[in-house]
């Protein structure tokens, strides 16, 4: 519980310390630390794919996990839950203020939910804390995810501060069912799991930098297959295969 909260704590105040001082930064500055960010989140997703154990699995999962969430217009609800997040501070602070169209805003505010809420390195982080007690995952995250939210709030607003919010649901969540869930994987299922988190840090980092605008959103129903995959993988497909 404690990584939960200093995770969130650190988005939180990441949030208001980069709205606060963003204005005091070139736009030039903030575009590239964006890239380097971008470029940071490429190399997490790196290490994490590298430890693949079932490639099949997790390709399959990444492609019929992208197609439910294609069919089911997940990025667009997405892109709707980002602006619900904007309204409460609207009457402070506009999208026009900021220098930023309402496109620009939603997506680069989408990211930010991802790689805040959703990430590989987060879920895994809330399943070990709530399953051994071990925080040092999501306490390293949190290293990260302060710089992060400060500089994304350097071009969205304060608006990231309350991204903490869904961050915190999602992650508490995840600890409260890890009970459950822990002791049904493999070490072969945590590690695709986190391999597949690391290709949507990866496609994050992508969109970051703006060199691809990958359909990160849609591509979440992934985390939810993969483990089931792996399992299914490992347990009739490779003896199949074998004999």
């Amino acid at each position: 519980m404690v990584g939960v909260i200093i995770d969130t704590i650190a988005v939180l105040l990441g949030g208001l310390l980069g709205a606060w001082g963003g204005h005091h930064l070139s736009e030039d500055f903030k575009r590239n630390l964006n890239l380097i960010f971008g470029i940071c989140a490429m190399g997490m997703g790196i290490m994490a794919i590298a430890p693949m154990k079932n490639m099949p699995a997790v390709i399959f999962a990444l492609i019929l996990g992208t197609a439910i969430g294609l069919i089911f217009h997940l990025g667009q609800l997405f892109d709707k839950g980002a602006l619900l997040l904007q309204t409460p501070v609207t009457k402070f602070i506009h999208t026009e203020k900021l220098g930023l169209n309402e496109y620009d805003f939603v997506n680069q505010l989408v990211t930010a939910i991802v790689i805040f809420c959703t990430s590989g390195t987060g879920i895994y982080g809330a399943l070990t804390a709530g399953m051994t007690g071990d925080n040092s995952i999501l306490i390293s995250k949190a290293i990260l995810d302060l710089f992060t939210a400060a500089i994304f709030a350097c071009n969205l607003g304060y608006v990231v501060s309350l991204v903490a919010l869904p961050q915190f649901i999602v992650l508490f969540a995840l600890f409260i069912l890890a009970q459950f869930i822990f002791p049904l994987t493999s070490g072969d299922m945590i590690t695709d799991f986190k391999a597949c988190g690391g290709f949507l840090m990866l496609a994050t980092g992508f969109r970051m930098a703006k060199i691809k605008m990958f359909p990160i959103a849609d591509m979440i129903p992934a985390m939810v297959l993969v483990m089931p995959f792996t399992w299914l993988w490992t347990t009739f497909i490779l003896p199949a295969l074998a004999s």
